[in-house]
């Protein structure tokens, strides 16, 4: 469970930091489609928010990976609180 916190915040990062070829540097088929890769992870970071009420129904995901809605930049997956628990739990 935290290899794949620690992933999402990296993917993240990299997303909010528009570095997003980092997560796919040997990917040139993905490095070349770089509006489709930034799609992609839009979607994923929406699907892995902790909150659930803010991840999106199958059918929005669905939708939006068909490209009938537009993918609205995803919020930070980890709440400020949990993410300062999380730290502080782990200097325990």
């Amino acid at each position: 469970m935290e290899e794949a916190a620690i992933l999402t915040d990296w993917a993240f990062k990299c997303y909010s930091e528009g570095m997003i070829g980092k997560l796919v540097e040997n990917d040139e088929e993905a490095r070349n489609d770089v509006e489709t890769l930034e799609m992609l992870l839009k979607v994923a970071i929406w699907c892995v928010q902790e909150e659930p009420s803010l991840r999106p129904s199958m059918r929005i995901v669905a939708m939006m990976l068909e490209g009938v809605v537009q993918v609205p930049n995803p919020p930070c997956p980890f709440p400020l609180n949990s993410m300062s628990m999380s730290v502080s739990t782990k200097m325990i």
